[in-house]
């Protein structure tokens, strides 16, 4: 059986406190033959590319993602460890990508399936729903010596379950936004005293996440229409005031409205993105806006 590099078996050895010694020999088996196997990258697949025969043995290996006990967080959070220290410097802000994507599945046998919209699929004249597992991956932004352009290295990615699979498991239903708050808490507890700054489309620009944003000393860069309805934070509910807890506050005027606002007060700065030539912007003082 074909044996890995002593740098890739000391790189393995950073999650061996994850899972207990069988499941991760197991592991390190499934994971070298990964690394090699061509095409599709099955469990058969990385087992056959190490010239390991089918038979009986083959049935450990399933075992190691379906019945063995590990946690995938504590991989997540050593992963996340790993990266930090090997592509971001100490004084610089870890910036986070998040994004969801469509994995389509069918079969009675994947408890997490559900029907969601198609954005591959679909048109602008004909919407597409697939079956399928909807995961939210949260990525590190970072630079890498051999290539120009930055990459997203994922760490942490959770399913976002449909309602009617969340009634049917009897689970609690969350929003892909909840989802990012979670992760966003996750990982301001694994990285404490760092700044984090969150990337995401227009799915992501909500007053939900903005607040989780800023409970952890955060930043939400985040797409938002010229013509969105803004809304302020809720003022506190006094005690003695029966009824629901409003969800939103006052309104606040759009972005095209504070861009073209007079009274709109600017101040600059600059912005090094990665060690590349620093940028300098517009910031609206005391709001998201800047041009």
């Amino acid at each position: 059986m074909i044996t890995p590099s002593e740098d890739i078996i000391h790189l393995w050895a950073t999650f061996a406190g994850a899972m207990t010694a069988p499941t991760f020999a197991n592991a390190l088996v499934l994971l070298d033959g990964t690394i090699l196997a061509p095409g599709r990258r099955t469990v058969t697949a990385a087992l056959r590319v190490l010239g390991l025969t089918e038979g009986s043995t083959f049935g450990k290996y399933h075992r190691v993602l379906s019945r063995a006990q590990w946690s995938p967080m504590v991989l997540s959070r050593l992963l996340l460890g790993l990266l930090v220290k090997t592509f971001v410097a100490e004084d610089a802000p870890l910036v986070l990508v998040i994004d969801e994507t469509l994995e389509r599945r069918c079969g009675k046998q994947i408890v997490y399936r559900g029907r969601f919209d198609d954005a591959v699929r679909s048109t602008a004249q004909r919407g597409a729903v697939t079956s399928g597992i909807r995961w939210s991956c949260l990525c590190l932004l970072v630079t890498v010596p051999w290539s120009g352009r930055l990459w997203a290295l994922p760490f942490l990615v959770v399913p976002v379950l449909s309602e009617k699979t969340c009634q049917k498991l009897k689970k609690t239903h969350r929003s892909g936004t909840q989802w990012a708050a979670w992760m966003l808490a996750k990982v301001r507890r694994w990285v404490p005293g760092r700044q984090i700054v969150l990337v995401g489309d227009g799915e992501y620009a909500t007053v939900e996440l903005i607040r989780a944003s800023q409970q952890g000393a955060g930043l939400l860069v985040g797409r938002l229409r010229w013509d969105a309805s803004l809304w302020a934070f809720p003022d506190p509910q006094p005690p003695s005031k029966r009824g629901r807890k409003p969800k939103k506050g006052a309104r606040l005027p759009s972005l095209r409205q504070r861009l073209d606002d007079p009274a709109t007060l600017w101040q600059p700065a600059t912005f090094t993105w990665y060690g590349g030539a620093a940028k300098t912007v517009q910031i609206a003082t005391g709001s998201c806006l800047w041009w």
